[in-house]
């Protein structure tokens, strides 16, 4: 008889709640990079709406005799209304729509969440998402030239696109425990990046030949990995063991009991006197201090009403969701800043063309999946997720300083500076979104409610996305006077996101023993 292949023999070493949990990780990594995906198309289109109509200018000038109007009428480079010279202005509105709406909308999606299914709020989102997205790219098809239709269009995506972020972290919450759950999301946190090199490369590939399908196409993705998530996704493992309870009890009659659950959730046990007679399937279902009796197969289901969301304010006084949510408005307000700003400041300071700057600007992001990781591996071997992102914080300040510094000696410094920066500045952005609201929304205080786990995450993001909102708003009111006011300003608010770590850090040096930020008081 051959022998059994390797790979074979590593297939079908795992069980099958590891399958399902490496199911729950790639699903919700994919759909998270699909509402990514479909955010980065407007940054792409933007050197589309305004193009360089410098030969116009210049014509204008020569001819100074004849209307400017009447000539850029008729020589018109730019797509209506951004052909004007407040073009600036109005790609600004239609990106701070986005914003705004969803930070407004982070602070709902949460509450909502968690008092519907949330496999089935997540598709209507995503659905809804690929459709405003859609709508975006027909303003090319059907030659449409208001402004109002574009920042209705980003507001309602912003307000829809809240739905993504509090739903996938609340399910691979529930399917990861706190043991490795800094490294694991590290990993998983880098759909973000992933989402926006697809973007990009997706939308590029249309942008100069037909820019309504840079829209299009990720929006017919993000609506097709919508039904993906209505037909795949598993919100809890305990809904599987209610599927198992519901196939046994309809194949034979069983007796059962309920009693009161810790979280809501319907868990099913069996126990059977002798293993001989125990399927694979249901020995997967015996916990692992099950005891044998002489009896029939029994099914014991808990079962109880679901236990009541928690409110706003309930979520406000879990211990450490206020300051993690403070320091995560700053976090995020240097790290936005650098998403929008980045591009334009390496053409200015290092010189470069607008394509070798964009392709250069992607070296923070690299960094930034090094940096979620690494926090995450040092968080959870610590047992100490403040004070990881207050020793980050610490070391990108002066970072940030030399970076402004170092970017005008030349692109080699410049690529190791982006890297570095990108690391300790998305390092605690990415554990407080990932493996901190895990954490918090799974606090002791919430006696097994885990269902709070969507309203924390919403709440944390919705802060933080106020200062996604803010940071590159300032950076552009500040540039104006020079970049150095502009990196004084992130320097700033990475000591201002410091400060508000520092009675958390002060609570976990003084503990007698590393643990998850969520056992702290």
């Amino acid at each position: 008889m051959a022998p059994v292949p390797p790979g074979i023999r590593l297939l079908v070493s795992f069980n099958r709640d590891q399958w399902y949990r490496a199911l729950t990780f790639i699903l919700t990594f994919l759909l998270y990079t699909a509402f990514h995906l479909s955010r980065k198309p407007i940054s792409i289109v933007k050197s589309e709406f305004h193009k360089n109509c410098s030969s116009v200018s210049e014509l204008t000038t020569v001819v100074s005799n004849q209307e400017p109007a009447s000539l850029h009428s008729d020589m018109d480079c730019s797509w209506k209304p951004f052909d004007k010279s407040n073009y600036k202005q109005l790609l600004g509105a239609m990106d701070y729509s986005f914003l705004c709406a969803y930070a407004v909308g982070m602070y709902l999606s949460g509450i909502i969440g968690e008092r519907l299914p949330i496999r089935l709020y997540l598709t209507v989102g995503m659905l809804s998402s690929g459709l405003f997205t859609c709508l975006f790219g027909l303003g090319y098809v059907y030659n449409i030239h208001s402004l109002a239709f574009y920042i209705f269009v980003q507001v309602a995506n912003g307000l829809v696109q809240t739905t993504g972020w509090p739903s996938v972290v609340t399910c691979i919450g529930n399917w990861f425990g706190k043991g490795r759950r800094g490294l694991i999301m590290g990993l998983w946190n880098s759909h973000t990046s992933v989402g926006n090199i697809l973007g990009s490369l997706i939308a590029g590939y249309w942008v100069s030949s037909n820019w309504g399908l840079s829209f299009i196409v990720p929006g017919l993705i993000i609506a097709a990995m919508g039904v993906v998530c209505f037909l795949f996704l598993i919100e809890h493992p305990n809904d599987l063991k209610n599927m198992y309870a519901q196939n046994l009890s309809s194949g034979k009659s069983v007796p059962s009991h309920t009693w009161k659950g810790t979280n809501g959730h319907t868990e099913v046990y069996l126990q059977y006197k002798e293993n001989k007679n125990q399927s694979y399937d249901t020995e997967l279902l015996l916990p692992r201090d099950s005891v044998c009796v002489p009896l029939q197969p029994v099914v014991v289901v808990k079962s109880e009403s679901e236990p009541s969301a928690i409110s706003f304010m309930g979520a406000l006084r879990i211990p450490g969701v206020i300051e993690f949510s403070l320091c995560l408005l700053f976090a995020k307000l240097v790290s936005y800043t650098f998403l929008f700003w980045l591009p334009l400041y390496i053409t200015k300071a290092a010189h470069l063309d607008a394509k070798k700057a964009g392709d250069l600007s992607t070296l923070f992001d690299v960094g930034g999946i090094v940096g979620g990781v690494l926090a995450g591996v040092i968080s959870d071997k610590l047992g100490k997720r403040a004070t990881t992102c207050a020793v980050m914080l610490l070391l990108a300040a002066p970072t940030l300083y030399g970076f402004s510094m170092i970017s005008e000696l030349g692109l080699g410094p410049t690529v190791g500076m982006l890297l570095v920066c990108g690391g300790l500045v998305n390092g605690p952005y990415a554990l407080i979104t990932t493996a901190v609201s895990a954490d918090l929304g799974t606090h002791k205080s919430l006696k097994g409610n885990a269902r709070a786990l969507s309203t924390v995450t919403a709440i944390i993001d919705g802060t933080g996305s106020v200062g996604a909102a803010l940071g590159p708003l300032l950076a552009g009111l500040l540039s104006v006077g020079g970049w150095d006011r502009v990196f004084y300003m992130l320097m700033t608010a990475d000591f201002l996101a410091l400060l508000l770590l520092l009675r958390l850090v002060m609570k976990e040096l003084m503990s007698s023993k590393s643990r998850p930020i969520s056992a702290v008081q």
